[in-house]
């Protein structure tokens, strides 16, 4: 959580949770951002536009802050943003009335690459899990020996009676990933109430294939392995 809050002092500093901020696009268009937390305090941004409203969520990012969801995604960093629909067309937009000049095509903007990461998580006992179960999936840096992995991204499913196999779907920024002596692997636990029911016991690399990544778990329980 120290990480989201530290990626909304990008923001600019006068505004106050749930205040609702104008941007003006490049293609005519204007949106307005409120910005606020849900009950477990995660940052969310709440774009207006064109008449419809939809709820994106802060992910790590390398520069900036990046909100996603619903096939949308907001990058924000000081008075600037992009925001991409869900058919990846891109527009440029800034706070205020007055959009920013329309740049030359050879000099856009870059924007960081961001990877998807999918895949499922089953295992082998012909067992049922119990409804209120709960799947956490994991994408983390494990190239420091001597210190705790470093989460990238994390999904949290209640599984509400859904038995194996279950897909999962993460996103993480390309340069997160990209780094050198990074080792990207995939952990995946399933829990009720507290209680570890399975864990994967082998590490799950992630090796990607143009900008994509599918890794199959199979996850071992817990008590199975207790009484070897």
């Amino acid at each position: 959580m120290k990480k989201f809050i530290a990626l909304l002092a990008l923001l600019p500093g006068f505004l106050q949770a749930n205040e609702a901020v104008s941007y003006a696009c490049d293609d005519g268009s204007k949106i307005s951002a409120v910005f606020s937390q849900n009950s477990e305090g995660r940052p969310l941004a709440t774009l207006n536009l064109a008449g419809s409203s939809k709820t994106l969520a802060l992910i790590p990012a390398a520069s900036g802050t990046h909100y996603r969801g619903e096939g949308l995604n907001f990058y924000s960093k000081g008075d600037d943003a992009i925001f991409e629909d869900n058919n990846g067309v891109m527009r440029r937009c800034t706070i205020g009335n007055t959009p920013p000049p329309s740049p030359v095509k050879a000099q856009a903007p870059a924007v960081s690459g961001f990877v998807d990461i999918s895949g499922s998580v089953s295992y082998r006992q012909r067992i049922a899990l119990p409804p209120d179960a709960i799947l956490t999936i994991k994408v983390q840096d494990t190239s420091r020996a001597d210190a705790k992995a470093l989460t990238l991204a994390e999904q949290t499913i209640e599984l509400a009676g859904q038995q194996v196999p279950i897909a999962f779907n993460l996103v993480v920024d390309r340069d997160l990933i990209g780094k050198k002596r990074a080792r990207i692997t995939l952990a995946a636990r399933i829990e009720q109430h507290g209680k570890l029911l399975f864990i994967n016991d082998k590490s799950y690399p992630v090796k990607l294939v143009d900008g994509k990544s599918h890794v199959d778990m199979e996850l071992r329980q817990v008590n199975a392995q207790r009484k070897r």
